[in-house]
């Protein structure tokens, strides 16, 4: 039975993956910066009992990613599911929203987050034998289709494919295969109600692709239907 651990999983893109791993057996570790107000997560959790955990992860602080390490110590993790992510704005260069505070708070959480949890947990992947990470990214990374605006999250996505591409040629040697993935245009917090997806296909999709990554495809950039995206 696989072990899953998934951030920023109450809500969104990360709660359908909960489903999802859950319907199909695996031992989910939810996490959430929350859990106390996460209440959807809750319910999916007693829907899904014993197959969902729920643990506290804070991913921009330091001392909630190595205490959730500790409280896994000793376990594997057969996926970890770098999702938790935050957009600050869509705006362009003028758009006020984009002051330090945000850049701080967006390339934070959206990079340099996933990096520390990544390498806090690396040892309980690394125990799996055939170890998996995925980086929730978007095609809005993208450098060779850049429209504008959305500065910050553009950038931070930019970096965490970057990241992903690089841990996947530092960890091949460790047996763990690396892949980053836009999730589509999804109607979420984030995506807005026009968008073009629910979370549940988005999710269906990723867990196909997710499933996919093997040493063989490791540092893929791919959506959730598998098509290549351009860096």
């Amino acid at each position: 039975m696989a072990i899953v651990l998934i951030t920023g999983a109450n809500r969104g893109i990360g709660l359908a993956l909960v489903k999802k791993y859950a319907q199909t057996g695996a031992t989910v570790i939810a996490t959430a910066r929350r859990p106390d107000v996460a209440g959807d997560l809750s319910r999916v959790a007693e829907d899904y009992r014993p197959a969902v955990e729920i643990h506290q992860l804070d991913a921009t602080d330091s001392d909630s990613v190595l205490a959730l390490a500790r409280a896994l110590e000793g376990r594997d993790i057969d996926v970890l599911i770098n999702n938790a992510g935050v957009l600050n704005s869509y705006g362009d260069i003028s758009d006020p929203a984009h002051d330090w505070a945000a850049w701080q708070q967006v390339l934070m959480t959206n990079t340099a987050a996933p990096y520390i949890v990544t390498r806090a947990l690396l040892a309980h992947v690394r125990r799996s034998g055939a170890g998996k990470i995925a980086f929730i990214s978007s095609s809005m990374a993208s450098s060779a289709r850049a429209p504008g605006g959305a500065y910050p999250y553009r950038a931070s996505k930019a970096g965490v494919t970057n990241l992903a591409r690089n841990l996947a040629t530092d960890l091949k040697k460790f047996g763990i295969a690396v892949g980053a993935y836009h999730p589509g245009w999804v109607r979420t917090a984030m995506g807005g109600e026009g968008a073009a997806i629910s979370v549940d296909e988005s999710a269906e999709g990723l867990f196909e692709r997710i499933n996919h990554l093997s040493l063989e495809t490791t540092g893929v950039f791919e959506d959730y239907q598998g098509n290549a995206v351009q860096f």
